[in-house]
């Protein structure tokens, strides 16, 4: 037997050195590990063999290896071992705990760690009905050493985290482990406080006891989280007195700190956690204050009664050099600028203040790891692992800063506002200062790093903050107009020549327009000033973004300045040849919001057809009819037939390539633009008084008019021939027509297949990357923005005509001509939209002769429907069934044609097993039983056990995820209740279910048919279906291949018996009898 045992180990030990020797072949890997694979699942020799290896005198890689294989018996073969076996490898384990390892700072930590785990895994097997002296015997161990003190910590934060965290067992062994260890509590807390107590107490503190005092405080804090608070707080917190000592001690303090954050963060009973004030006495507060004050230390924070000092410590934290220290405090800060009573104290409003001024340098972006041109760059290189790590830190770490500014500016609005005008004056009078890293794209401009830009962009983000509170939180007397007048005044007379600072002052000319309501003198500069805002593309975006956002929001105060505004714009059209596409039909959206201020139909509808004249005329011309209706002239006129070389593809005159492309761009975003913003007045007496109302529906609501109805059905003709022509440009002798230089035009762009790999560009790169395209990106992104406009025009036609444009003769020829001829291609938000504006007079009309083919086709190709089914689905249930009472059968008013409502509700259940767990859960939560309910007693039992066993086939697909089982599982139980007592079909699928218990199922039905059987709560009921299905729930993909662990359930701990009483037998007087004898007849 030994020589057996010796054998094996040595070639167990060869094969560990061929697996871990970084020169082995692959081929070589791979056969020892299946050797050694082998050797753990059928060998005999396993538990001598692995105490073998395990020996301290091996290599520390072997050793590793032999636990391993200790831990692999225990794991797979411990039900099957004799009780002998059992004893005798539990006497091994033990042993090695006290004498088979090294010291404590020579022991690896890997090792340390295997051994914990396989006396886990025997406690979990055996503790504590088999193994009674368990907690014992490791308290024993400690005696031995420091190693020994450190394994047995670690084994109580085991078996902590696979009991209680992780849940790794049974429920039964579950609940008898942690009864016992609920149980014996009180001792290992006192166990564990003695010892990092102990190394407290030493005057002269080496490695060794250190080591124990922090895998003591680890232990510690998996139990904080969860144990009851009074073992907490016991002898007056003396556990959180000694873990503020802690802070003091620079070997301990993350630790220590953990461990007072989880106390801190528990939840329980205000009177449970009144122990916890302890923390905020003058003793504690020093600690934290110190510990906080100290290079080396952990953003711990919470509110304390010392206010004073306490705020002193938080402020410190937020000044630190840290960015991440510093975000940890941005929740504390928002507590206190939040709270009732605190965001009064005299002490928060000056700290307020302070913080205001804090968050000028805060809200600053620098620190990257790449860089040493800030302090916080340090600290960076150890929290970030890349610039686009720490990229995306900050813009979250900023986007949190900017909902605390907010909070500290409602406490104190006129010094926030002051600091605000300071900084923004500082900057205006400041010389731009472009750094070492300025922009690739010309010389002498600003990068996103330049010190100018990171200050402007800081102060632009402060400014946005605290100029939207004090507009809401200050009443009109006591809003600082003049200063605000003063500030805009500087910022519209301020001029620089970079991008990238222009566009932070059109968002600070945005910021503060609201001020400038009450002067209205200013508006005119502004609205002058912000359309010749422009630079590069980006800044024109920009500038286009920022005058629609003003006339989106303050329309009737610059009505008045129309007119004049108007002229300009016509001025601009007419002598700006340079005035790109975008930011015409945005100075045209603009004007078409201000417009809907006349509240005149009639001037309004005048201005649209002024205002649109041009493009009707080129939409409508002849050459342009030419092209949209036939795809040979359609490629010809955009130029994507043609062969462009690089030279020409770098020129900066290509009118004649893309002139058509430019045309064709700017009517369609026109159209959209009037299409998207024209509306007739919210309230119903000016919109009657304006003439848009013409009439009452039978349901009494008012029919309104567009004004620019007219214009659209003129254009829509030849949208949907440009919509039908797209479609086709797919087909193959289409395709062929394209010239070798746009053959890949119709493929996905570059740039979106980046997106979906994950592989985006980095966001600094935004404005210092190159400005040139190729000619095939252009073409990609004009198929695309032409597409997609589209769609958008005819969904916002839905929305904004109503009534108008459902009444258009034969729209749903045309639409099912144009954009239903590839069902493949339809845009999802388009279908939305037309659906859920449509009246219900026209669901016949207009939405069956649409939908009916789409569901059909759906129903064919249904994996590649995944994109475009949760969109009509949903907004058909939203805009139908929400008002049909659920005794409706399939009613004609909602759903004329039957053949589309059963194929919708045949789709919504064949949804459920696609691989998809949002629409799943959708579809599960929202549509299923909302549709089948209505039609629930007329169905053939074959349909039904289908949609049931649909739902039981999504559980096999997504039971394994939380949320998806949860509305399966409730859907599932809704049919079964609502159908089972007419169709028994149910029960036979039931039955069919993987290891369900027929005894179970009979009692579920005996409940649920028998109206004289005791009825359980709908908790109870339930959890009791979710038992009875739970054989359909699929394991995820990641635990298909993985071997299953077996813990047998051990006899249960003695429970003492509740003792029976029988009341009526009971010699006990009740009084009842008394209550109701004949003395008290006259009552």
């Amino acid at each position: 037997m030994a020589e057996q045992v010796a054998a094996m180990c040595e070639q167990l030990i060869k094969a560990v050195n061929v697996m871990m020797d970084a020169e082995t072949s692959q081929i070589y890997r791979l056969e020892a590990l299946k050797f050694c694979e082998e050797f753990k699942e059928t060998s005999s020799l396993c538990v001598p063999c692995g105490l073998q290896l395990a020996d301290k005198a091996q290599p520390a890689v072997v050793r590793h290896f032999g636990l391993q294989i200790l831990e692999h018996v225990i794991k797979f073969r411990w039900n099957n071992m004799q009780q002998q076996e059992k004893v005798q490898l539990k006497e091994c384990a033990m042993q090695l705990l006290s004498n088979g390892t090294r010291t404590i700072l020579e022991e690896e930590s890997h090792i340390k760690d295997a051994l914990s785990r396989i006396v886990v895994e025997m406690i979990k097997r055996e503790w504590p009905q088999n193994w009674p002296d368990m907690l014992t015997e490791m308290e024993a161990l400690t005696s031995q050493g420091e190693a020994q003190t450190e394994l047995v910590m670690l084994i109580l934060l085991r078996l902590a985290e696979d009991v209680i965290t992780f849940q790794t067992l049974p429920s039964q062994r579950r609940r008898d482990i942690q009864h016992m260890l609920t149980q014996k509590m009180e001792n290992i807390f006192s166990f564990m406080i003695h010892h990092y107590t102990f190394v407290l107490k030493l005057t002269s503190k080496n490695f060794a006891h250190c080591r124990v005092a922090v895998a003591t405080l680890n232990t510690l804090a998996g139990y904080i989280d969860w144990v009851s608070l009074v073992h907490i707080t016991f002898r007056n917190c003396h556990l959180l007195e000694m873990l503020c000592l802690l802070l003091s001690e620079p070997e301990l303090q993350l630790e220590a700190a953990e461990c007072l954050l989880i106390a801190m963060s528990r939840k329980g009973k205000l009177d449970e956690r009144k122990p916890f004030m302890l923390l905020f006495d003058d003793v504690a507060i020093h600690y934290i204050l110190s510990a906080t004050l100290s290079d080396e230390s952990l953003g711990y924070v919470e509110i304390p009664a010392n206010l004073s000092k306490y705020m002193e410590a938080i402020l410190a934290f937020t000044t630190h050099s840290s960015q991440f220290l510093k975000s940890t405090t941005l929740p504390t800060w928002g507590a206190l600028f939040r709270h009732e009573t605190l965001s009064k104290d005299a002490v928060v409003v000056e700290m307020a203040t302070k913080y205001l001024r804090v968050s000028m340098t805060n809200l600053v972006k620098g620190g990257f790891p790449s860089r040493d041109d800030n302090p916080s760059c340090e600290y960076s290189r150890v929290d970030f692992d890349s610039d686009e790590d720490f990229n995306s830190f900050f813009n979250s770490f900023r986007a949190q800063q900017g909902v605390v500014l907010r909070s500290a500016c409602r406490i104190v609005p006129l010094e926030a506002f002051q600091i605000a005008a300071e900084w923004l004056q500082y900057q205006i009078a400041s010389p731009v200062d472009a750094g070492d890293v300025t922009s690739k794209t010309a010389e002498g401009l600003c990068s996103l790093l330049s010190p100018s830009v990171v200050q402007w962009d800081a102060m632009t983000v402060f400014m946005e903050c605290v100029v939207s509170q004090i507009l809401k939180n200050l009443e009109e007397e006591k809003l600082p107009i003049d200063e605000s007048m003063e500030l805009l005044q500087a910022v519209l007379n301020y001029d620089s020549k970079d991008p990238l600072i222009l566009s932070c002052v059109l968002t600070n000319v945005s910021a503060l327009f609201p001020f400038a309501i009450h002067r209205p003198q200013l508006i005119p500069q502004v609205l002058y000033k912000v359309p010749r805002t422009r630079a590069v593309k980006n800044v024109r975006r920009h500038a286009s973004s920022s005058i629609i956002k003003i006339c989106r929001d303050y329309p009737q105060f610059i009505l008045p300045c129309f007119d004049m505004f108007y002229n300009h714009v016509k001025k601009l059209f007419s002598s700006e040849a340079s005035l790109t596409h975008m930011e015409k039909f945005s100075l045209m959206e603009a004007l078409v919001l201000i417009s809907n201020q006349f509240k005149d139909f009639a001037k309004q509808k005048a201005f649209i057809d002024e205002l649109m004249a041009s493009v009707v005329a080129d939409w409508t011309s002849d050459e342009m009819r030419l092209a949209l209706w036939d795809p040979v002239a359609f490629l010809s006129f955009v130029g994507a037939d043609q062969v462009v070389t690089e030279s020409q593809s770098t020129d900066t005159d290509t009118v004649s390539l893309n002139r058509g492309r430019v045309s064709l761009c700017f009517c369609l975003y026109a159209m959209l633009a009037v299409v998207k913003r024209a509306h007739w007045p919210a309230d119903l007496e000016e919109a009657k008084a304006g003439g848009f109302v013409v009439g009452y529906s039978p349901a009494g609501a008012p029919i309104y008019r567009n004004p620019c109805t007219a214009q659209f059905h003129v254009l829509l003709p030849n949208l949907l021939a440009l919509i039908r022509t797209h479609h086709s440009l797919f087909m193959p002798e289409n395709m062929s027509r394209l010239s070798e230089t746009f053959s890949r035009a119709h493929e996905v762009m570059d740039a979106e297949k980046n997106v979906v790999l994950g592989l985006s560009q980095h966001s600094l790169d935004i404005y210092v990357s190159p400005v040139y395209r190729s000619s095939l990106e252009r073409m990609q992104g004009f198929f695309t923005s032409v597409y997609e406009n589209c769609f958008q025009i005819l969904g916002n036609a839905g929305l904004s005509l109503q009534q108008e444009f459902y009444t258009i003769e034969r729209l749903a020829e045309g639409i099912a001509g144009s954009a239903f001829v590839s069902l493949d291609h339809v845009v999802r938000l388009f279908l939305r939209q037309l659906v859920l504006s449509c009246p219900q007079e026209y669901y016949e009309s207009l939405l069956c002769p649409l939908l009916g083919p789409l569901f059909a086709y759906m129903m064919q190709v249904r994996s590649s429907a995944l994109p475009v089914l949760t969109g009509p689905v949903r907004s058909i249930n939203k805009s139908t069934l929400s008002s049909a009472n659920s005794s409706l059968k399939v009613s004609p008013l909602f759903f004329p044609s039957q053949t589309i409502y059963m194929s919708l509700l045949t789709l919504s259940f064949t949804l459920l097993s696609w691989k998809d767990t949002t629409n799943c859960h959708r579809s599960a939560s929202v549509v299923c039983w909302t549709l089948l309910r209505p039609v629930s007693g007329n169905l053939l039992p074959e349909a039904v056990s289908w949609f049931y066993t649909s739902v039981l086939r999504g559980l096999q697909v997504h039971g394994q995820h939380e949320v998806c089982n949860s509305t399966l599982c409730q859907l599932a139980m809704l049919i079964y209740e609502n159908l089972r007592p007419r169709y028994i079909e149910l029960r036979t699928v039931m039955t069919q279910i993987p290891n369900i218990s027929v005894d179970a199922l009979d009692q579920y039905d005996k409940r649920l048919m028998d109206p004289k059987a005791q009825k359980l709560g709908e908790k109870k009921r339930k959890d009791q279906f979710k038992k009875l299905i739970a054989g359909t729930v699929g394991k995820a993909l990641c635990q298909q291949f993985r071997k299953e662990v077996h813990i047998r359930n051990l006899p249960s701990l003695f429970k003492k018996p509740k003792p029976d009483k029988d009341l009526v037998q009971s010699s006990e007087a009740l009084g009842l009898a008394a209550l109701f004898s004949p003395e008290h007849d006259a009552l």
